[in-house]
């Protein structure tokens, strides 16, 4: 899992620096959702960025020139995936701390993932992520905070899962909110504080709803934020969130497997587990678990590893060897 430096160069740099991890994500989502949906969901997503005066449309457009192919728009704002997330002081150190895993039944993310070295102007952050993505989805800010997404149950209209999706597709295009990959971006890129993004994550529009798990500096700051696309609940730490509503009661359709067992393991394993993945256990690891991610802003550190149906796609990734090693 390599680790790239785009400070001053902006996501769409990664597809330069990783051409082959690139294609290859590109190519599995054609394989995944075909070429003609990828054409026809660009065209609307790019209107729809425009319309709503989307901060990060430049970025995907600059990553859609290079990859010179259908996808960089729809792709981008892709939100079909799955998490298992918690928060709590660092049992091996100082801080607070978050775990985090992501499943996606999409092949080839584990062996993907790279880590962004970005710069929005509040300062530095290393973003867990993939070449030709603009969003930020797990991500951690030296001295800072980190912060990582879930995604809460689709909402339930009908008894068609497919039409449940067209619909909340639909009514998203019809808002103005960011999405909540980008909502997070614009954290790390503006907030210079936990306070500060803890209120950006909880206040600002989105445009879909999602679960916000945010980790700071100091032993006490850290929560997990349940947003709507206009309202919020806030659990202090420690706290732990997989896929469902714990404080909203909405209906909705699932996402993932056994997402109240996930949570109720992360539970109770996040404020003793060390500083290794030997926690990454069922039901948290499942053959869609894609990535795991370990981060403690108070010590300026990351650990993540990526993986596989079959088991894991990359060695561990540690922030601090890859600096080390940089000297």
């Amino acid at each position: 899992m390599p680790l790239l430096d785009v400070r001053g160069k902006g996501p769409g740099a990664l597809v330069e620096m990783a051409p082959d991890r690139a294609a290859a994500l590109v190519a599995q989502g054609r394989r995944s959702y075909g070429g003609l949906a990828l054409r026809i969901g660009d065209r609307a997503t790019w209107r729809w960025l425009v319309r709503t005066g989307n901060p990060y449309r430049d970025d995907i457009a600059a990553v859609a020139e290079r990859l010179s192919t259908p996808g960089a728009f729809l792709l981008n704002l892709s939100y079909e995936w799955t998490c298992t997330s918690g928060v709590g002081p660092d049992p091996c150190g100082a801080g607070n701390r978050m775990l985090r895993t992501l499943d996606w039944p999409l092949r080839g993310l584990g062996g993907n993932v790279v880590v962004a070295h970005q710069d929005g102007g509040s300062g530095t952050y290393y973003n867990v992520t993939w070449p030709g993505f603009v969003g930020a989805y797990t991500a951690m800010a030296p001295s800072r905070f980190s912060a990582a997404i879930n995604q809460p149950p689709m909402k339930a209209f009908t008894r068609s899962c497919w039409f449940d999706w067209a619909i909340s597709r639909t009514g998203m295009w019809r808002t103005s909110g960011l999405p909540p990959a980008h909502l997070l971006r614009q954290a790390f890129d503006e907030c210079a504080t936990y306070d500060d993004a803890r209120r950006l994550l909880s206040e600002a529009p989105i445009c879909a709803p999602a679960f916000f798990t945010l980790s700071g500096a100091d032993e006490d700051a850290g929560c997990i934020i349940e947003r709507t696309e206009d309202g919020a609940e806030i659990h202090e730490t420690p706290a732990s969130i997989a896929n469902h509503w714990i404080k909203f009661d909405l209906p909705g359709r699932a996402r993932g497997a056994d997402s109240e067992g996930r949570r109720d393991l992360m539970e109770s394993l996040r404020d003793r587990a060390p500083d290794d993945f030997s926690w990454l256990t069922p039901p948290i690891l499942n053959p869609t678990t894609r990535l795991a991610v370990i981060a403690n802003a108070k010590r300026g550190s990351l650990m993540a590893q990526g993986w596989e149906a079959d088991g894991p796609a990359t060695r561990v990734f540690n922030l601090g060897e890859h600096l080390y090693a940089g000297r």
